[in-house]
């Protein structure tokens, strides 16, 4: 709301323009603006992001002790961020000769197609692994070439444990089951993202032996917005009241088209089972003995399921069941 001024003030403005002085004016403070890329607009909420951090910090712990299991070294590794960019600027920063892990995480749902993680290693990790793993004391030295097949073949094994690692943070959420499809040596041929597709990297500090690098995770957008629609409305209060009204709509639908469908109802005095010979020769003022004495309720059914039971009676000269009781069902 604009302030208003008082006529004190208004009667001080005009002495003010009276006398010749010109106004103070002051200035406000400038609004903050925040830069938007409607080129590559964000496709994913806080509320998203959180759970990805949640995910994604158990992803971590179990990849400490996975390496300091493996490599009898102190190892850490922590989530330092979690950035949504186009691939091409993800795949651009990368050296020509990396080691990247093709993941299909397998997520048991019919209704989402096949996913495909991209698990990245720098190249200083790599070497001490490698070093550490043929015996050394996991040393690192700055080394731009290929990879030979050994190398290779070692590091198929890490990615192949680390790719099962991501099962147990995602457990919570949907169920999968990550399996490495492939390894990947040169970044420039990597095919299965688009140059221009937006992707979610999630970039983890790893420490060995005091020596720091990254691990990145490269999640495209587009596969992982259909896998989290799948479970982040339970995150949002807006959400659960949007789901709830949905449901009762849809209820109330239903309800309306169904309250005029005809249905059996019967009200049954007893029953009794009779021999096909008795059946056979029954006569006129024979009298066939129930189950039931003649105080006792009797059950109406709606189609062929017990629905209450009652008293009979007359009621307009018909004949008639007073309900008493509904059966629990």
């Amino acid at each position: 709301m604009a302030d208003v001024l008082t006529q004190a003030q208004i009667d001080e403005m005009l002495k003010g323009i009276a006398s010749g002085a010109e106004p103070v004016v002051t200035p406000k403070e400038e609004a903050k603006v925040k830069e938007y890329d409607f080129r590559a607009p964000k496709k994913f909420t806080k509320e998203q992001m959180k759970v990805l951090e949640s995910i994604f910090e158990n992803y971590s712990r179990l990849l400490s002790s996975y390496f300091t299991g493996m490599l009898r070294l102190y190892s850490r590794v922590s989530l330092i961020n979690i950035e949504e960019q186009r691939y091409s600027e993800f795949n651009n920063a990368l050296p020509d000769y990396v080691v990247m892990g093709m993941v299909d995480l397998g997520i048991k749902n019919d209704e989402i197609s096949e996913t495909d993680v991209i698990v990245q290693i720098s190249n200083s990790i790599t070497f001490t692994l490698i070093d550490r793993l043929l015996g050394g004391r996991g040393e690192y030295s700055d080394i731009s070439r290929d990879f030979t097949e050994i190398e290779v073949t070692i590091m198929t094994d890490v990615l192949r444990a680390m790719a099962q690692l991501l099962q147990e943070p995602w457990s919570t959420h949907i169920d999968l089951e990550p399996k490495l499809m492939g390894v990947e040596t040169n970044s420039r041929v990597v095919q299965t993202i688009g140059h221009e597709d937006t992707v979610i990297i999630v970039a983890l500090e790893v420490e060995i032996n005091t020596q720091k690098s990254i691990v990145s995770v490269c999640i495209p957008a587009i596969d992982l917005d259909e896998i989290m629609g799948k479970f982040i409305p339970r995150y949002s209060r807006s959400d659960r009241k949007t789901n709830a009204e949905r449901d009762k709509l849809r209820r109330d639908t239903i309800m309306t088209g169904i309250s005029t469908t005809d249905l059996e109802v019967k009200a049954v005095l007893g029953q009794i089972n009779l021999d096909l010979f008795d059946i056979l020769t029954l006569q006129v003022n024979d009298v066939i003995p129930l189950d039931k004495k003649i105080s006792e309720n009797i059950e109406v059914y709606v189609g062929n399921r017990l629905w209450c039971d009652g008293k009979l009676g007359t009621y307009n000269n018909k004949k008639a069941i007073m309900v008493e009781n509904f059966t629990e069902n």
